[in-house]
């Protein structure tokens, strides 16, 4: 919320003056993607803006075209424990595919064969499983994040809202409920 703040007061404008608030709803952290959303659920709420909710990768993708990526590309996150969050772009920055939690050797089998680039995290990692399907990738931009600013854009150009935003999960979450004190005695 201070980032917030910081933002409101360098455009100059109140938080009443906001008419849309964005937020990628995952994939990504757990725990990221639930303080994301209810930001945006209680900014809209005190405001009276209307939401606008789209996935992290989509974004990534719009960064990475704002960052000069050209032809097709894929869009590959390393989610760790042996997995990829995966999209698949065209020339234009339409997704294809995706999101996709998916091992980074089925990823590769999926590229179409127009595709020569990935970006993201674990771009390495399908660069590396492409190989294996004769397939050379060149890993790009691998620091790249969500942008606030390719979100607002993406936002903006779709003109669509929505009453309520739920995050995309691809995986269930790492913490599991405890067992009840009796059940452990």
């Amino acid at each position: 919320m201070p980032m917030v703040e910081e933002v409101l007061a360098e455009a100059e404008i109140e938080a009443g003056d906001l008419d849309v608030i964005a937020a990628s709803v995952g994939p990504g952290s757990f725990t990221g993607v639930r303080i994301a959303i209810a930001a945006a659920r209680g900014l809209a709420l005190v405001t009276d803006a209307k939401l606008y909710g789209t996935d992290s990768l989509t974004v990534m993708a719009r960064a990475a075209r704002l960052a000069g990526t050209q032809g097709a590309f894929a869009v590959a996150v390393d989610a760790r424990r042996g997995m990829l969050y995966l999209g698949l772009y065209d020339d234009a920055g339409t997704r294809l595919d995706g999101p996709l939690l998916i091992a980074p050797e089925a990823a590769a089998s999926l590229l179409p064969e127009t595709l020569h680039v990935a970006v993201g995290s674990g771009a390495g990692l399908l660069a590396e499983a492409a190989v294996a399907h004769g397939r050379t990738l060149d890993a790009k931009l691998l620091a790249l994040q969500p942008a606030a600013a390719a979100l607002a854009e993406i936002a903006l150009e779709s003109g669509e809202t929505s009453e309520l935003l739920r995050p995309l999960y691809l995986r269930p979450p790492d913490a599991k409920p405890q067992a009840p004190a009796l059940e452990r005695r």
